[in-house]
């Protein structure tokens, strides 16, 4: 097919083709068994968690099914499983205590309506903006709310509302212990730690029934054959199931509560959300067509179950962490398991009721109190603890204890904002000599309110000496990068000598840098760095490339050399081991390593005009691609390829001028003609090409570049190693469009309805763990 030839008009009367077989049953099997785990993950979770609670038991049922079926079909996370969350068990509590558990519903209702309205108004990722601290104090709060609770059941008494009456009764509920409750919550929790830990290939097999079934069922068993005496669950015949009713109660508190719910749902809901991204994006094999999550429409799904199960008198809902982990290792490749899940637990729920009231509330009791006790993770609290963030931690795990879950939110935030602006504030600035050189070193951040300190520091340093300043901070203002900068100047200019140091990841600073200056430094900006020999008049006449060119090797050697020497020493001793090999285009405005934060030995590049990958068979004599491909998949043994095209590419805009020329024609035009299929594919069906995430193509020049991308992916999966890579599972291809003028970077996402490059920026929220997202094409989408 010419690439001037108009694209494939079909027949206005097409054959009779007869219609495709339809699957009869249109769930995959992974997502099928997946649901399953949930399922038997959530049944007794989900009554645990309402006796804990002091809700009707059907109501962690009803919480549940709503969860799946609701959250599942509409929700912007596929794989994340929601309902009755330990998390909201102390917010629950409270509020049925003081209003009673139809006014409970009602307020969930609100709760739900609130969220469609935050929903609505795309603030989603706002919530991933609280403190990491906050959250996991917060959680540690209710972990231990519950936990001391349900110890009450455990040894065969009643909990109190609050947690400070539950830790005073506690003496007297030790010393009036019911052997039937305690015996079976023995042996619940001990299932629960034995099951996981079973040994050999028997135990490897019997760990795919999830242990809280094993513990409850191994409970149930063994009250009923030991015929012991003691409370068990009770579930009301559905006729008299209560409902919702209208909220009843002070105006102010009733707001509070409807406020708590929603803060406690949205942020669980979206933080889940965002760890069921990285949990997909690690999994090993191959990848479905899952994309990344859409927070606001989570928050919408969110709302309207929310909105459902408190007016069919269910738990307040959100995603639940433990689900959603059972879903994604177990398989799931899209939103079916979840659903699934919900339908088996109405299921259960219709046709169990007997099974189901064999169960001792004693051991349910013990099972969430575990849930509760591993809410306080000792994970979470090396991180705070590394990150200087424990009296954020602290202060909110003991608000959420003592005052409640909104107070000791708040608290916690308060707190949070004290430490980071203290930090802010608070930089220390020391001066010492060591063998005839002055050390000045700047710990912190480097803002005007340390101007004066580090003016005073600096005048310290004697003249015609050399320094060395230290900065050790991630930030400097513009204030202080003049001061510094002035100070070195007059130092220098009176014989000295000053080198400046940063730590080993970068400073980042508000200044820009000199254009007479070329300095390459972790402390200096690079978004206004100019190489040196650009910036020189001689060079922009043409003149004396060669000798600037040289002042700039001399300038990595003084700066940037002592920095990377010993980075670079290790990777000469240990050889090249990268993980990615990274194709693009020779454009001299697209640096790999700057719009990939990557550093040597992190990706194996390769350039070439256009970023067009030749199709086996078809290298006229050019076998440089190939070779490099089969290099990195079986020498280095890269997990990923990467194709990455860029806006106003010259190749492109060449290819749509001439059509890579006609008959032998230039070097160029001969290697241009493996961009014709890129040219017959952007002439397609419109419905197929592919776009920007929130707008269309700017012009041809932009579609073409767009879909050279996902035609050169398509190129890329006939080489014979990458095949064979992606066949076992050990390589994952992406592909990527650098906006030159914007310096935006888009990743390809494919969706069931087209292939869309996603904003980097814009998609991803939260802290720096929730900006490590992962773009997987699979093979239906190239």
């Amino acid at each position: 097919m010419s690439a001037c030839a108009p694209p494939h008009t079909p027949h206005p009367h097409p054959p009779h083709n007869p219609a495709p077989t339809r699957r009869r049953f249109p769930v995959a099997g992974a997502d099928l068994s997946a649901a399953v785990a949930v399922f038997l993950i959530a049944l007794p979770l989900s009554l645990g968690i309402a006796l804990a609670t002091g809700a009707p038991l059907q109501a962690g049922l009803v919480a549940a099914a709503v969860g799946g079926i609701v959250v599942g079909r509409l929700g912007g996370c596929p794989l994340q499983v929601s309902g009755p969350a330990a998390g909201l068990t102390v917010v629950t509590a409270d509020l049925i205590h003081r209003y009673g558990w139809r006014v409970t519903c009602g307020i969930t209702v609100l709760a739900g309506l609130a969220q469609l309205g935050l929903g609505c108004l795309r603030v989603a990722r706002g919530a991933l903006a609280v403190s990491p601290a906050v959250v996991h104090g917060m959680l540690a709060g209710i972990g231990i709310t519950i936990a001391v609770a349900q110890l009450h059941i455990v040894l065969g008494g009643n909990p109190d509302s609050s947690v400070l009456a539950n830790l005073r009764a506690l003496p007297a509920q030790l010393a009036d212990v019911h052997p039937a409750a305690v015996s079976m919550s023995a042996l619940t929790l001990a299932l629960l730690l034995a099951w996981p830990r079973l040994p050999g290939r028997a135990g490897r097999l019997l760990r795919r029934v999830p242990a809280a079934l094993v513990a409850v069922t191994g409970a149930a068993a063994t009250a009923a054959l030991t015929g012991l005496s003691l409370p068990r669950v009770e579930l009301p015949s559905w006729h008299s199931h209560a409902l919702a009713g209208l909220p009843e109660g002070p105006a102010l508190g009733l707001v509070a509560a409807v406020l708590t719910t929603t803060l406690v749902c949205s942020v669980q809901s979206l933080l889940g959300a965002v760890a069921v991204d990285k949990l997909v994006a690690a999994r090993t094999g191959p990848q479905s067509r899952i994309g990344r999550s859409d927070l606001d429409r989570e928050l919408l799904g969110q709302g309207a179950a929310n909105i459902v199960s408190g007016a069919l008198g269910g738990l307040p809902i959100a995603g639940v962490a433990v689900r959603s982990t059972a879903n994604v290792n177990s398989g799931a490749v899209s939103r079916n398991s979840t659903m699934v899940h919900g339908v088996l637990v109405v299921v259960a729920a219709l046709l169990m009721v007997p099974v189901l009231e064999e169960i001792p509330l004693a051991s349910l009791a013990a099972l969430v109190m575990a849930v509760g006790i591993q809410m306080v993770s000792l994970h979470h609290i090396r991180t705070v603890t590394r990150h200087r963030e424990v009296p954020v931690y602290a202060v909110t795990t003991l608000g959420v204890v003592a005052l409640g879950v909104l107070q000791g939110v708040f608290l916690g935030v308060a707190v949070a904002v004290a430490v980071a602006l203290h930090r802010l504030a608070r930089t220390r600035i020391t001066h010492h000599e060591k063998e005839g050189v002055h050390h000045v070193r700047v710990r912190g951040q480097l803002t005007f309110l340390a101007v004066p300190r580090l003016s005073r520091t600096l005048h310290l340093v004697p003249q015609g000496t050399h320094a060395v300043v230290e900065l050790d901070g991630s930030f400097m203002d513009h204030a202080a990068y003049e001061s510094l900068q002035d100070w070195r100047s007059s130092h220098t200019a009176r014989g000295g000598t000053a080198e400046l140091a940063g730590r080993r990841d970068g400073i980042r600073t508000a200044e820009q840098a000199p254009a007479t200056e070329c300095r390459c430094r972790p402390w200096t900006p690079w978004r206004n760095h100019q190489a040196c020999f650009a910036a020189a008049p001689a060079v922009r006449e043409g003149q004396g490339a060669g000798r600037e060119l040289a002042r700039g090797i001399s300038s990595f050697q003084r700066n940037t050399a002592p920095l990377v020497r010993e980075e670079l020493a290790r990777l000469a001793r240990e050889g090249q081991q990268p993980s990615q090999l990274f194709l693009t285009c020779a454009d001299s405005r697209l640096v790999t390593s700057m719009i990939t934060a990557s550093g040597p030995g992190d990706l194996f590049v390769v350039r070439n005009v256009g970023n067009l990958v030749p199709p086996p068979g078809e290298e006229h004599g050019d076998d440089s691609v190939a070779a490099a491909i089969e290099y990195a998949v079986d020498v280095l043994g890269v997990r990923s390829i990467t194709v990455c095209g860029h806006s106003g590419c010259g190749a492109m805009q060449a290819l749509l001028a001439t059509g890579a020329g006609q008959g032998d024609g230039t070097p160029l035009q001969r290697w241009l003609r493996h961009g014709l299929p890129s040219l017959v594919r952007t002439a397609g069906d419109p419905p197929g090409r592919p776009r920007l995430a929130g707008r269309e193509p700017a012009d041809t020049v932009e579609l073409l570049c767009l879909t050279n991308v996902v035609q050169q992916l398509a190129h890329l999966r006939k080489h014979g190693p990458v095949a064979r890579a992606l066949a076992e599972g050990a390589l994952e291809l992406h592909g990527m469009y650098f906006h030159v003028g914007e310096a935006q970077a888009y990743l390809l996402a494919g969706t069931e309805e087209a292939v869309v490059f996603e904003d980097v920026a814009g998609g991803i929220g939260g802290g720096e763990e929730a900006r490590e997202g992962v773009w997987v094409t699979s093979p239906g989408q190239v």
